[in-house]
């Protein structure tokens, strides 16, 4: 049994916004629920964050410690960020998508996967907290973003 799921939500701000804060990995851990730590741990060829650049993240899911790197698959600003998992507990395929909306922007997650080991009974169970989880990560990201615009950071 594999995982397959997805969520979306309108976010009130231009694709562009939203896409260079949620596309970038040192934001990972402010919006993404149970993720503590990213760390860029390889490059992509032409150097920094793209296709072939991978991403170590330390997680909690389920009370378990989780550390897993996702490599960037697909790269197109600001409409696409799609990684595959390379090393940790369970395959996994991560899209980001941001797509114009008449109000603001679409912002999809979806994450396929089969869950392996300890988490392969509870696939059902699974499938409903990543759905939970990413509902989360979506309305975390609306949260800072229009925090941000409303109480932008003073600049010297």
């Amino acid at each position: 049994m594999t995982i397959d799921v997805s969520v979306a939500r309108v976010i009130p701000l231009p694709p562009e916004q939203v896409a260079a804060y949620a596309m970038d990995w040192h934001h990972d851990a402010d919006w993404t629920q149970g993720i503590r730590t990213a760390e860029l741990t390889r490059e992509a060829d032409g150097g920094g964050f793209g296709i072939g650049a991978e991403v170590t993240r330390t997680a909690f899911f389920l009370g378990r410690r989780i550390d897993y790197v996702l490599r960037v698959a697909a790269h197109d600003f600001p409409r696409l960020l799609d990684m595959v998992s390379v090393a940790g507990p369970m395959p996994m395929h991560v899209t980001y998508s941001f797509d114009p909306d008449p109000t603001g922007t679409l912002a999809r997650i979806r994450v396929r996967g089969g869950p392996g080991g300890f988490y392969r009974p509870a696939t059902p169970l699974l499938a409903r907290q990543v759905r939970s989880s990413l509902r989360k990560d979506l309305r975390d990201l609306e949260r800072r973003l229009t925090q941000r615009t409303e109480h932008p950071e003073p600049t010297d």
